[in-house]
């Protein structure tokens, strides 16, 4: 395959980054007005409840990307990259529309569908960045994709950091916090702008010559490829589900808001990404993704006991280090592995890593709301809480809700570990029946 020229690979890098800097920028969104959606509408229809409302509503955040990916992966070399791009910033724009008009409405029943649509739109822009963005990267420079897509995603914690801090901002001044929703369409807008300007090549599958039924058959002659995909269901929970949940939940613990756990977080995940390719050939791929799954389970452990600002930015380090390379250091393994199955693997991947936050965030929501009315002795008891009384409670479901996270990568390191030390062994062995077939002298020469 013939790589792009320099001009043209310049600008599709430039359209790959703000795509994921969106994405990112949508992901801080949600976490900052979790809590408004949780005060202005379903404490208002369902107070007992409302955590899990909450959880379950920014899950579809996670359904509506992971559909995406799931179709759009499979389809994204007859529809095209750019299609698939303008389809995400419609997204975008459209679903920031939906949750103002619902912010806007009396909080009776049935509102909550409005920023039920409103969030699958944003999800399906998301998935839509996912399924087109991502086998671009690899098409572009197939020989480091490791390194390319630990840079593209690069993006993603930096508009994290964007979208934070301007929510923090919003709430500093007390502006209305549906302010954040506008300031989101705009790298939409911005996005679909260059999009429609720039030209955009075949994925490296096309370029290959695999056919859409090879591609499709190889989901089935690839059990490592399966296993992968289990994993995935972990490692995106892992990093995922404790960005969206940090602002709701240690706030309250810790003594400061949980968005700016988040923003240094992702500062130092955007520092961090631009080392992948270094790291990914010290260890493997697979022991840069053994290592980030001890740290994770490590750094959030830790956050659940954390009770000060400092060791809450202490244990961010140590989770924010471990799951700093996860994602595309995921997308780079199965790509690399597996180049047939194209853009489809990539979106499976994608749609696995979906459709576990959209299961984790309603239960770590049901987690919170049945520990706090524990807590409190019942449902009749936690609703006369005030004051101090209450903050203890909901300190007590923070914390249990957090440490229900904790356990999940540690099921990833022996998977990983096992496939780590299957490929040193296989290495090892190439290495030495190469070194053995240099040294036979060749047939008929002499010994």
């Amino acid at each position: 395959m013939n790589p792009p020229s320099p001009p043209l690979s310049r600008n599709l890098f430039l359209v790959g980054n703000l795509s994921i800097f969106m994405i990112g920028l949508g992901f801080a969104v949600r976490a900052s007005i979790a809590g408004d959606l949780q005060s202005d509408i379903y404490d208002q229809i369902d107070l007992a409840n409302s955590t899990t409302m909450v959880g379950e509503a920014l899950g579809f955040t996670f359904t509506g990307f992971a559909l995406t990916l799931l179709f759009g992966s499979a389809l994204v070399d007859l529809v095209g990259i750019k299609r698939m791009l303008l389809l995400s910033a419609t997204g975008y724009v459209l679903g920031s529309l939906l949750i103002i008009i619902a912010s806007l409405t009396p909080p009776i029943a049935g509102v909550e569908n409005l920023v039920l649509a409103g969030l699958l739109l944003t999800g399906l822009g998301w998935g839509a960045v996912e399924a087109a963005s991502n086998p671009m990267v690899a098409a572009i420079d197939p020989d480091n994709k490791t390194h390319r897509l630990n840079v593209l995603h690069a993006w993603w914690p930096a508009g994290i950091v964007v979208g934070g801090l301007v929510g923090l901002v919003i709430s500093a001044l007390e502006l209305p916090w549906q302010l954040n929703l506008a300031v989101l369409a705009l790298p939409a807008l911005a996005m679909a702008w260059l999009v429609v300007t720039t030209d955009f090549p075949v994925t490296e599958r096309v370029s290959s010559g695999v056919s859409y039924e090879e591609m499709f058959k190889e989901v089935f002659k690839q059990p490592m490829f399966i296993l992968l995909w289990l994993c995935m269901w972990l490692t995106a929970a892992t990093e995922l589900a404790p960005g969206q949940w940090v602002d709701l939940t240690l706030s309250r613990v810790v003594g400061m808001k949980g968005i700016l756990i988040l923003v240094y977080v992702s500062m130092l995940m955007f520092v961090m990404r631009h080392f992948a390719g270094h790291l990914a050939k010290w260890l493997s791929p697979v022991g840069l993704l053994w290592a980030s799954s001890l740290l994770a389970a490590l750094g959030l452990y830790s956050l659940s006991l954390a009770r000060s600002p400092l060791s809450a930015f202490l244990a961010a380090t140590v989770w924010g280090i471990g799951v700093c390379y996860m994602w595309p250091t995921m997308l780079a393994t199965v790509s690399e592995r597996f180049m047939r199955g194209g853009a489809l693997f990539l979106g499976l991947l994608g749609f696995a890593g979906g459709l576990s936050i959209q299961f984790v965030l309603p239960q770590l929501g049901a987690i919170f709301d049945r520990t706090k009315i524990e807590a409190a002795g019942g449902m009749e008891a936690f609703e006369q809480l005030r004051g101090a009384e209450l903050d203890a409670v909901l300190v007590t479901a923070s914390v249990q809700s957090f440490q229900s996270l904790a356990v999940v990568p540690l099921f990833l390191l022996p998977i990983f570990g096992f496939i780590w030390f299957w490929d040193r062994k296989y290495r090892i062995r190439a290495e030495e029946d190469a070194a053995g077939d240099s040294a036979t002298p060749p047939a008929g020469g002499q010994s």
